[in-house]
């Protein structure tokens, strides 16, 4: 198991491999990790927006997910 002072070190070491925007961007997901606003909402809360989407909308939003991510582009790596 590796101590806090251990995983600071890591942490400070691993960070001068990366430039100034990958060093942000951890910057920025540490804060985030912070925050309480990124605990979600209860599945019950999100039941007031049950059958908001009109059902037309939803069918739309399928078929593109369908037609656009079951797709394989063997060439793109």
């Amino acid at each position: 198991m590796i101590n806090n002072a251990r995983i600071k070190e890591i942490i400070i070491s691993e960070l001068d491999n990366l430039n100034q925007e990958q060093q942000k961007s951890v910057l920025d997901y540490m804060l985030c990790l912070k925050t309480d606003s990124n605990k979600g909402v209860s599945g019950t809360s999100l039941l007031n927006f049950l059958g908001s989407i009109d059902q037309n909308d939803l069918l739309v939003m399928e078929r593109a997910i369908t037609e656009g991510c079951e797709k394989v582009d063997a060439g793109e790596w």
